[in-house]
């Protein structure tokens, strides 16, 4: 918890410094993908995951140190070779434990986060799950534990595998010769965003794109059909907490509905998008039937309003730079408890991003909450006691600004946008 923590504090600078840079070349070059509310959603949904996995949210129903007790034919020593057979199987459990993720219906719930981005660019790689709550696919990891690959090679791998998965999430880079053949490239990753038809469910390869080749799911970008990208079903908000449980409940309700008690228990295991017939056809929900002619969501922001959200983002990313820095000092429950407050924080400013009057509510709760723990604790999470004492300071005055902006732009932005509309509502 501690180690991924510190880690994820050197990586996710680099990772904001890329974006910013791919900004800076997109604007150069005259072109218009990375949409700055979209951004932020992307970036906040990277914040609500690294915080859930370094908090530790989450079970395995196979634990890979099990898997090696009980099946290990030999145990090879720590050497180059074992981190490259450890690299080459986690490839493998990830081709197909993303491949799942979009080809079984209830699996889909963990990934859709991932593909909610309606652009493709750096920062929709940080769309990543809070609900995988469950880790289905340490079986998958088998051949690794035949070969008796210790568990911390395994540890170390993992996140490395993950974070290499970033650079590929974008437009600015083309194809790439003969690395085509070998690994995964921007062009390979844009077909697997896409939602053309063409290559809806293509390119499920992480890192070697052999796997796709392999197993039949390969498809090539064609000059001729620009892709898309999105989900066929959009998510039609900025809020990555309910994004992460929107096709969840989906099927959830389908389940509760149908009539059919057949359809009740498959709806889970069936393939994606399958919903009852009884159901489809009471409750239709809204899919893209043509990908080249629909309207992106988006929501009018002033560019007071769309600063006012970069601050917010950028805030909360401070709390979580504090919190991983002395994550063991702040110790349990209190972990849990500061995690908590980042995902309610998060919750409320892209509930401002969806144009949502009650969010104004959500933030003055959360502010509420906030100077309530700094009494509480006398100080914020232990802050005095540490190389950033004025850390306490900072976040209460945030608070109090945060509750008094927010309460501003709901009333007067979002009120006076309510009221020019309602003419027009009248008429229809």
């Amino acid at each position: 918890m501690e180690t991924y923590g510190y880690v994820l504090n050197i990586a996710m600078p680099i990772f904001i410094i890329l974006f910013f840079v791919e900004k800076f070349v997109e604007w150069r070059m005259g072109k218009n993908f990375i949409r700055g509310l979209d951004s932020v959603s992307s970036l906040s949904s990277g914040i609500t995951n690294v915080t859930k996995d370094v908090l530790g949210i989450g079970i395995g129903i196979i634990a890979y140190s099990w898997l090696v007790d009980k099946v290990a034919l030999v145990h090879i020593q720590n050497t180059v070779l074992t981190y490259i057979i450890g690299f080459i199987v986690i490839d493998f459990q990830g081709y197909w434990s993303h491949r799942w993720s979009h080809e079984i219906n209830f699996l889909w719930n963990r990934h859709i986060i991932h593909h909610s981005s309606e652009e493709f660019n750096l920062s929709c790689a940080l769309r990543q799950p809070i609900s995988s709550f469950v880790n289905y696919f340490t079986f998958l990891l088998l051949p690794a534990a035949l070969l008796g690959v210790p568990e911390q090679v395994i540890a170390i791998i993992a996140p490395l595998h993950l974070f290499l998965q970033y650079w590929y999430h974008t437009r600015l880079i083309g194809k790439m010769g003969f690395l085509e053949k070998i690994i995964v490239t921007p062009s390979h990753h844009r077909v697997h965003h896409a939602i053309n038809k063409e290559y809806l469910d293509k390119n499920h390869s992480q890192i070697f794109i052999i796997w796709d080749k392999f197993f039949g799911t390969f498809q090539e970008e064609l000059k001729e059909v620009p892709p898309v990208y999105g989900v066929t079903r959009p998510v039609r908000t900025w809020n990555p907490i309910k994004i992460n449980f929107q096709h969840f409940w989906l099927l959830f309700k389908d389940a509760w509905r149908t009539r059919n008690w057949w359809d009740k228990l498959r709806i889970w295991f069936m393939p994606t998008g399958w919903r009852p017939t009884d159901v489809e056809e009471k409750y239709p929900v809204f899919a893209i039937k043509d990908p080249y002619h629909f309207e992106k969501y988006d929501t009018p922001a002033s560019k007071a309003f769309a600063a006012w959200a970069w601050v917010q983002m950028f805030f909360n990313y401070f709390l979580l730079v504090y919190f991983f820095a002395y994550i063991a000092k702040i110790g349990s429950p209190n972990i849990f408890i500061y995690g908590g407050f980042v995902f309610l924080s998060i919750y409320a400013f892209t509930e401002l991003m969806d144009r949502h009057r009650y969010a104004m509510y959500i933030e003055i709760i959360k502010s509420g909450i906030g100077l309530y723990l700094i009494y509480s604790i006398g100080d914020w999470f232990g802050a005095s006691n540490t190389a950033v004492p004025w850390f306490t300071y900072v976040v209460a005055i945030y608070l109090v600004i945060s509750a008094i902006i927010t309460s501003l732009f709901s009333i007067i932005e979002i009120g006076k946008n309510e009221k020019a509309r309602k003419p027009e509502l009248s008429v229809a």
